[in-house]
């Protein structure tokens, strides 16, 4: 069972949706398109549904040409970050209703309702009608319809995002144990990379109709082939400074300097980019050689129990991401340390040439 995309693009006006894109999918695997809001996510996955047409290129199911087969007449499951069921049916009836369509048996479908019911928390509400439950119910009942369905391709566009925390973090842990059971192909967008990296499986990372790279999501995750991917995969997206490369030493622009790593030493002298996540900026630092750099408060955020810290630093705009609640005030001087290990190096074409070794298992930041 596979999916292929050859030079799949779409054109909506004078607007290009989705550049010219090549990609195959296999069997039992899970896929997560990554990437903020408008990149193309939706407009990929409704061009792999069926529900659009590509302007050029072709879609293959399991190596035959599907490009113009209607969606009804594909093997595949949706479901919306906007949830959608059926106003006159009980949750019940909602869940068994493309089973019932499939003409399969009355026990096989009792079982398989309990089943999803089980993993989506609503045996308690089975036998209500969707205006009677609320909105986070709703939206569980539209995906446990289509996770019913047990077909061979299963699209989830942000379909977690209108539920609480707790019911989104157990679910993200359910649904990779649901895939693998199952042995369909998954697509799921979102736009967290945290979200991306607890899923598993494989990473699209997509910018502006383009697919930037794709590969095993702590792959992606570790070793982003361009500063672009690096955004992408980093919450708040990385910051960015220049140095200069001499040796074996790269110099930043405010004096300090740092040994670099035998992959860096290898390149030619010159201009380069580094890069860094807004967690690894800390207030001290015990690491051996650090950098400190001042930097100028210009924005404060609280977020849970972290603290968002938008920065002025040599001529950049920087985030930071420090622990706990902080009361920083506005125009404050920060002097934040960097552990040189954690930074990545990219070139003038802002191509990666040099990533940490050990770069921690975290997406925030």
């Amino acid at each position: 069972m596979s999916l292929r995309l050859e030079g799949i693009s779409k054109i909506v006006g004078a607007e290009t949706h989705i550049y010219p894109t090549d990609i195959e999918l296999q069997r039992g695997t899970m896929n997560v398109l990554l990437g903020p809001t408008s990149s193309g996510k939706t407009s990929l996955m409704r061009l792999m549904a069926g529900l659009d047409k590509p302007n050029s290129g072709k879609i293959f199911w399991n190596g035959k040409d599907v490009t113009k087969k209607r969606v009804q007449d594909r093997d595949i499951a949706m479901v919306y970050q906007q949830f959608v069921n059926y106003p006159s049916m009980t949750v019940r009836d909602n869940i068994a209703s493309p089973l019932k369509l499939q003409k399969k048996p009355e026990d096989e479908i009792d079982a398989k309702v309990r089943e999803m019911a089980d993993l989506l928390k609503l045996n308690s509400i089975l036998d209500r009608k969707p205006d009677e439950i609320s909105g986070g119910q709703q939206q569980r009942c539209a995906m446990a319809r289509a996770l019913a369905k047990d077909v061979g391709l299963v699209l989830m566009d942000e379909p977690l995002a209108n539920l609480d925390y707790k019911l989104r973090e157990e679910l993200r842990i359910e649904i990779p144990k649901l895939f693998e059971a199952s042995g369909s192909i998954f697509v799921y967008a979102t736009t967290e990379p945290e979200e991306a990296l607890l899923l598993g499986g494989s990473t699209a990372t997509i910018w502006n109709g383009r697919i930037t790279q794709y590969g095993a999501a702590m792959d992606v995750y570790r070793h982003p082939v361009d500063e672009t991917t690096a955004r992408v995969y980093s919450d708040p997206p990385m910051n960015f400074v220049p140095v200069r490369k001499s040796g074996a030493t790269a110099r930043f622009p405010d004096g300090q300097s740092t040994t670099l790593n035998d992959n860096m030493t290898r390149l030619p002298d010159g201009e380069y980019r580094a890069g860094f996540r807004a967690h690894h900026l800390e207030t001290t630092s015990v690491s051996p050689g650090a950098l400190e750099f001042s930097t100028k408060l210009t924005v404060t955020e609280l977020g849970g129990s972290d603290t968002f810290v938008h920065l002025d630093a040599l001529g950049e705009k920087w985030i930071g991401l420090i622990p706990g609640l902080q009361t920083f005030e506005v125009g404050q001087i920060l002097n934040l340390c960097l552990n040189p290990e954690n930074i990545f190096f990219f070139d003038k074409d802002e191509k990666l040439v040099a990533s940490p070794k050990h770069e921690p298992d975290k997406a925030r930041g």
